[in-house]
This record gives structure tokens, C-alpha cells and sequence, in this order.
């Protein structure tokens, strides 16, 4: 080896520690809806930064009480804007650091093809005996729900057939398992790359339910780590925003 390429060898080494040692991990709490996207920009983050976001996936109802009882949460990716702007207030969020990463959508779902049609009038078929939706008390996307429901007028027929989970993501699961025919569930769960995928699909209008904020915020527990303030940028960059573009969210 000559000494030009033995230096470059030795400069590189030297690079890869000083990056592992200014390395650091969050502890990331991220609304179950925004699983599958959140986990390829964890990747790409820690690709590009060398930090390692270490997520963990639930409704933000869950989210904030765990918060409120110290759990070592440092960032907060909430289904909502309410919850992010309600910790600033207490005092358990950095204020200034608030700031919306997606706006969701509603979608009523089946894994059987050509059940759901295109306007919704599945939901006053006789022969769905279960519709699947999260709890509307800890899930933005279940409170949507009960109010497209209301809006649509069909929210006292449909009632005996609710089946109410924890998660959105539950509420997915129980149409997948066929414990529920259809479901209301995030878009980001069955779209991506401009398509829905299998089985069949409504997409809500968004002007019959409040709109589906999505709000990040650093915690107070992450203000001094240099991670949390680093994943909060990455969030905003193009890059990211083309991941959240393919799973249907607007921005």
C-alpha cells in the first residue's frame, strides 16, 4: 500500500470514529399510523446522520398519560396537534419545537376486494355485521371516524356494529383477521407509491371529519439530546417529505 492511500485509509477510520462517537439514540413515540413510514425515515436517518432512532409505536391517548408518568420518551410524533401543544403548555415539551409533519386521511377499508365501493354505501349494507375502528378517546383517527359516521347520518345504524380498538393499527389487524368486514383505518396502511393496495377502498372526503393534524414535538426529556433536535430537522427535509407524500399523507 503507498503512502497516499495508507494516509486516505487512515483518514476515513478516523472519520467513521469521530461520527460514531458524536452518535446519538432518541427515544422516539410515534402515533401507530405513521409505523410504516416512520420506520424507512428512521433508517434513512440514521444512514444519513448516524443516529439511531429507537421507535416505539401506539395511540397518542397512551402516549401522553406514559409521557405525564415519566417515560423516557424525548420525541413526540402525536396523531394530533393538540396533545404536542397541550405538553408545551404543562411544561413537559420544549416550546418552539412544535410543528405539523403530516396531515392524515381517513379511509374505510376491507381486504376483500370490491366490498367497499367508492361512496360508502357499504356501511348501510345488513349483511356488515362488524366495522373496526380505534378508540375515538385516545385515537385522532378514531374520533374521525364516529364524526364521518354522524356526518354521513348512518352513525345510529352503524353503532351496533362498531368493534373498537385500542390502535388504529388494531383496528387494521381486525379487518385483516376478518374480525371485522371493513374498518376505518389510516390511508398510510394501505396506500403506497399513489395506489391503494389489496383489497378494497373509500377514502373519507375530508370534509366530513376535522382535519387530522399530525404534530411532532421535542419532550422535555430530549431537549439536551442532540438526536432528538437532529431528527426534528431531518422530519422537515425533502427527503422525508417524499416518504410521507407516498403513504397518502398531505403536507
Amino acid at each position: 500500500m503507498n503512502s497516499t492511500r495508507s494516509l486516505l485509509v487512515v483518514l476515513g477510520l478516523a472519520a467513521s470514529a469521530a461520527s460514531a462517537a458524536n452518535a446519538a439514540e432518541v427515544q422516539v413515540a410515534v402515533a401507530a399510523n405513521f409505523t410504516a413510514p416512520m420506520q424507512q425515515i428512521a433508517a434513512d436517518f440514521e444512514k444519513d446522520t448516524g443516529h439511531k432512532a429507537q421507535l416505539i409505536f401506539g395511540s397518542t391517548g397512551k402516549f401522553y398519560a406514559q409521557i405525564k408518568n415519566a417515560a423516557p420518551f424525548e420525541v413526540l410524533l402525536a396523531a394530533d396537534d393538540e396533545t404536542p401543544a397541550k405538553l408545551i403548555k404543562e411544561g413537559g415539551a420544549v416550546a418552539g419545537s412544535q410543528f405539523t409533519y403530516a396531515v392524515g386521511k381517513l379511509v374505510l377499508w376491507s381486504a376483500k376486494p370490491g366490498l367497499v365501493d367508492d361512496k360508502g354505501a357499504v356501511l348501510r349494507k345488513p349483511e356488515i355485521a362488524h366495522v373496526s375502528y380505534a378508540n375515538p378517546k385516545l385515537a385522532p383517527y378514531g374520533a374521525a371516524a364516529v364524526e364521518a359516521l354522524k356526518a354521513l347520518g348512518v352513525f345510529d345504524a352503524v353503532q351496533p356494529k362498531l368493534v373498537q380498538a385500542e390502535t388504529i393499527t388494531q383496528a387494521f389487524q381486525f379487518v385483516v383477521s376478518g374480525n371485522a368486514e371493513i374498518g376505518f383505518v389510516a390511508l398510510s396502511q394501505v396506500y403506497k407509491d399513489g395506489k391503494i393496495g389489496e383489497g378494497s377502498a373509500w377514502i373519507v372526503p375530508a370534509n366530513l371529519y376535522s382535519q387530522i393534524r399530525q404534530d411532532a414535538v421535542i419532550l422535555d426529556k430530549g431537549k439536551s439530546n442532540a438526536a432528538a433536535t437532529e431528527l426534528v430537522k431531518y422530519l422537515k427535509l425533502d427527503k422525508a417529505k417524499a416518504v410521507i407524500r407516498s403513504y397518502g399523507y398531505d403536507l
